[in-house]
């Protein structure tokens, strides 16, 4: 059973207006997107893991420590927790940084655009969100992917093995690159192959 891999990508949509979530997350389902909807910046840190007065996951109920998302899309005015807010949050976690957020907003404040921005938001979207805007979602969600990726590929190639003779050595990644230099050591010289 073939399986449309942008179905496998999920978004967190964080939004205190009923009808601007529920646009939101009928424009994200339209697109093939997962979606969880939330009405508030704690609920989300829950969702994700992450207590309101923390920077670190926290236990919380199993059925959101199996969520896993690849995307946050929030609204910049809401009460309690501000967008900005929760984007400085998933942004100061070691463990959420990498999760891409996108922060939307009814009003075209420049300074506000900026601040998101450089806080470290991939785009900002003026609402009425339209699904011309979500197209431009992918790149990002598919970079946080690679990142996560990458890492996991890292602490593969970071392991080490010890062979049948007892000596140590760092496993190699499985499949080879045609960028890697090989080092061959002799005595009195080096060469590079």
């Amino acid at each position: 059973m073939a399986v449309d891999a942008e179905a496998e990508f999920h978004v967190l949509a964080v939004d205190d207006s009923l009808i601007d979530r529920k646009l939101i997350e009928r424009l994200l389902k339209t697109s093939c997107f997962q979606v969880t909807t939330v009405d508030s910046g704690s609920k989300a840190l829950e969702v994700l893991g992450l207590r309101e007065d923390r920077t670190t996951p926290s236990a919380v109920s199993p059925e959101h420590n199996e969520i896993e998302v690849n995307l946050v899309i929030t609204d910049y005015c809401m009460p309690g927790m501000t967008g900005y807010d929760l984007l400085k949050k998933i942004k100061g976690s070691s463990s959420l940084k990498d999760i891409p957020v996108v922060v939307m907003s009814s009003e075209n404040v420049p300074s506000r655009i900026n601040r998101c921005l450089e806080g470290g938001a991939e785009e900002f979207f003026l609402k009425p969100v339209q699904l011309s805007d979500l197209k431009r979602l992918r790149p990002h969600i598919l970079k946080g992917r690679s990142k996560d990726q990458q890492l996991q590929r890292e602490e593969n190639s970071n392991t080490i093995i010890i062979s049948s003779s007892g000596s140590k050595r760092k496993a190699m990644d499985e499949e080879p690159s045609s960028e890697r230099t090989r080092l061959r050591f002799s005595t009195g010289s080096l060469t590079m192959l």
